[in-house]
């Protein structure tokens, strides 16, 4: 698909801008990823990275009085997330950057969590493994989302859909063995229920599609955007038990 940068800008504003989260998740999810972790710092420096609009990112600085770096590339994302902090009351302890996560530029070593949910893809999951582990201490901790094949035999229609869309994506039991091969002490993992793709991600993405194809009707490699879109919640209605988003929970060795 051939859609200029102008347009693709737009319709991601338009397309995910309101929506309360830019990918499946939920309060309760990451709440129980946090849970897993054991004992942080009194207070632990944590990078989300690929935050959006944050809704993790205020969840998180409800669990953790640390300092909380939010990360993203999308300007209109990190504008919803700083009204928020301050409406959370936040300012001072919850900061944003505006950064592609393939070219970040902290320093090794810098934190004691390194929080992303469903985005890492973006990097290739070996590779953000990599990266991420260079920027935790030692005996740090690692809480990411993933893309994952929850059986063997996914039908062939699923598995053409996510060959176009993301051909990297794996096992849960292959994604396991990646992030210990990666240096990683798993400390546990659990599917994000269907609640988390549906009640603040598909469904009010559902409800705006009428009007975005009537806005972008003339604009062909929009539209074609939008069909992506349908599509793959179609796939998700019909074949959920298949595949879905793993959250791993995981640290850095302290030696």
């Amino acid at each position: 698909m051939d859609i200029t940068d102008e347009t693709f800008a737009r319709l991601m504003v338009d397309l995910y801008g309101s929506l309360p989260r830019q990918g499946p998740g939920s309060p309760e999810s990451t709440r129980r990823a946090f849970a897993m972790l054991g004992a942080l710092p009194a207070l632990p420096g944590v990078l989300d990275i690929g935050c959006g609009t944050g809704a993790q990112t205020i969840e998180l600085a409800s669990l953790t009085q640390g300092h909380i770096i939010g990360l993203d590339v999308f300007d209109w994302a990190l504008d919803t997330l700083a009204s928020r902090i301050e409406e959370a009351g936040l300012i001072g302890r919850v900061h944003t950057i505006q950064q592609s996560m393939d070219e970040m530029e902290f320093s090794p070593e810098s934190f004691d969590l390194i929080w992303s949910e469903g985005a890492l893809y973006i990097m290739g999951f070996e590779h953000a493994l990599k990266t991420c582990r260079s920027l935790l201490k030692p005996g740090a901790h690692l809480a990411a989302s993933e893309l994952s094949w929850f059986q063997d035999d996914p039908p062939s229609e699923l598995r053409q859909f996510w060959a176009a869309g993301y051909p990297d994506i794996k096992t849960v039991e292959d994604n396991v063995r990646l992030i210990e091969d990666c240096g990683y002490e798993m400390l546990g993992h659990f599917h994000l229920p269907a609640e988390d793709w549906w009640n603040d991600y598909y469904t009010p993405m559902l409800s705006l599609l009428p009007s975005l194809r009537q806005r972008y009707a003339e604009e062909p490699d929009a539209m074609a955007t939008l069909d992506e879109n349908e599509t793959e919640m179609e796939m998700h209605r019909k074949y959920s038990d298949y595949y879905g988003y793993e959250f791993f929970v995981c640290r850095r060795p302290s030696s």
